[in-house]
């Protein structure tokens, strides 16, 4: 039998869903330009694909494939294995993920509705097996292109507190809470906020919960 939770839930997703396509078609079709300029920049400066694919967990922990502009070469040692991120990432990459131009196709995935504007982002599917209960609830909604935890300190923030606020913001989702979260982002990316963590050139792996270093 399904609980009243899980109902409200569900028609609360629906509602969010119309929400999002009201809003990423338009913002989509006026960000089409700067977008392909982007795209012509990235084949330019860090070659082919200029497209980076992820596989991540959605809505209900539903894998999709995730796009983003790629940021970092395909550069190797010796051994054949990829160097790690602070080395392939250049000084052009950083650039776009400091300006959060490398997230402009996920609008693509909002559209089709694997993501949401307004979500806890998504993150690796690797990480399913490490969450407490609590922390999976960040699954009962679509994962979005921003967020409570974005806009309260980005990638700066631990993994605990990131998580928490992932909960925080399925508990007291509104469509009034998705546009003060939408306009507090735009500030966020003006100022360039919390875009890695202190001693990371990116941010660092959820290894779950008895980790000390992402507790």
């Amino acid at each position: 039998m399904v609980s009243s939770t899980s109902t409200a839930q569900a028609n609360r997703n629906r509602i969010k869903r119309i929400f999002d396509l009201t809003l990423s078609i338009p913002i989509a079709a006026l960000l089409a330009v700067p977008a392909l300029a982007v795209g012509v920049m990235v084949r330019l400066k860090l070659g082919s694909p200029v497209l980076f694919r992820q596989a991540r967990p959605g809505l209900n922990g539903a894998v999709f494939t995730m796009l983003k502009f790629r940021t970092m070469t395909d550069a190797r040692g010796a051994d054949g294995q990829l160097l790690p991120d602070a080395d392939r990432l250049t000084p052009f990459g950083k650039w776009l993920r400091s300006t959060s131009l490398d997230e402009l196709p996920e609008l693509l995935n909002v559209i089709k509705g694997d993501m949401s504007l307004v979500g806890p982002r998504p993150l690796l599917v690797e990480y399913l097996p490490l969450y407490t209960k609590e922390q999976a609830r960040r699954h009962e909604v679509r994962p979005g292109i921003t967020g409570w935890a974005q806009i309260n300190g980005r990638n700066a923030l631990d993994w605990q507190t990131r998580l928490q606020f992932d909960t925080w913001y399925v508990e007291h989702q509104t469509l009034w809470l998705d546009m003060k979260i939408l306009i507090a982002t735009v500030g966020k990316v003006l100022r360039r906020d919390g875009i890695t963590q202190e001693g990371s050139a990116t941010v660092s792996k959820f290894s779950g919960n008895n980790d000390e270093k992402s507790a």
